[in-house]
């Protein structure tokens, strides 16, 4: 079996050429995974510093109100009013005279 210029034999062993060339691919594999592992440092990096800002856009995030007691009172017997007014409703509809049995 042919392997570029060289030959690999049936037992599959590397002749010397083709060992170092196999070697000498590994060693620039393993170059460049710490070239890009380097890289990807420096982008963890930079995110960690600058992905706040990025990630939420250039505004900075809103405050959130508060209501006070005295608010939400106002606002629950508001809707107990509510409440009432419609289940007033319900009753005026129902209550009907009714036919007695005899």
């Amino acid at each position: 079996m042919k392997l570029g210029m060289c030959y690999v034999h049936s037992a599959g062993r590397i002749p010397g050429m083709a060992k170092t060339l196999m070697q000498n691919v590994v060693k620039q594999l393993q170059h460049e995974q710490a070239r890009l592992q380097n890289q990807l440092q420096g982008i963890s990096a930079a995110l960690a510093a600058f992905g706040r800002t990025y990630v939420r856009g250039s505004k900075p995030p809103r405050k959130r109100h508060t209501i006070s007691a005295a608010g939400r009172a106002r606002i629950a017997a508001a809707q107990r009013a509510r409440w009432a007014k419609v289940k007033a409703k319900q009753k005026k509809s129902t209550t009907r005279a009714r036919r007695k049995r005899s």
